[in-house]
């Protein structure tokens, strides 16, 4: 706790004195998982090499409605995107009695699903980002999965990187 007051002290500061843009702050994870900022620097790594070969537009319209596939050529300046303080922390995963009470959808515990406040397109899912916040939230599940763990992470960076780049993220 006392890490993340000494990290977070300096950032209201620079809010409150009119600073705080992203590119002003420096570059790295506000890290509250239980993985180490080398571990977040190797999937935000992994992220920018994906988005470098091929952007992916709409993989959750594709998922809910079939729709066509809108993939673009790979962006180059995805490799030079950095998290500014991004905020990476678990949440805890809404329980299967309230899943299936407000989806119909059940999931044993736990549920690998948190609540996605608005503007997200789904109710729940297993993490979501806030962009102008710098933030990115994850069912506290997931933590313990490895390799699935770092996948749902490096889509919610590779969403981070797209809006520092200025794509749309309605289907993201």
């Amino acid at each position: 706790m006392l890490r993340i007051l000494l990290k977070l002290v300096p950032i209201l500061l620079l809010c409150g004195c009119g600073g705080g843009l992203p590119e002003s702050l420096p570059a790295g994870f506000l890290n509250e998982t239980r993985h180490s900022d080398e571990q977040l620097w190797t999937i935000w790594k992994t992220a920018q090499q994906i988005l470098s070969q091929r952007v992916d537009l709409n993989p959750l319209q594709r998922s809910m409605s079939g729709a066509k596939a809108d993939i673009h050529p790979g962006d180059s300046r995805a490799l030079q995107v950095k998290p500014h303080q991004l905020l990476v922390s678990p949440e805890v995963d809404v329980s299967s009695s309230t899943l299936f009470a407000t989806t119909g959808t059940y999931r044993a515990d736990p549920t690998g699903m948190i609540a996605c406040p608005q503007p997200c397109n789904v109710r729940y899912a297993a993490a979501y980002s806030w962009y102008q916040r710098h933030t990115t939230r994850y069912a506290g599940s997931w933590e313990r999965q490895g390799d699935n763990f770092s996948f749902i992470l490096e889509y919610e960076f590779e969403n981070h990187i797209l809006a520092a780049l200025g794509y749309s993220l309605k289907w993201r």
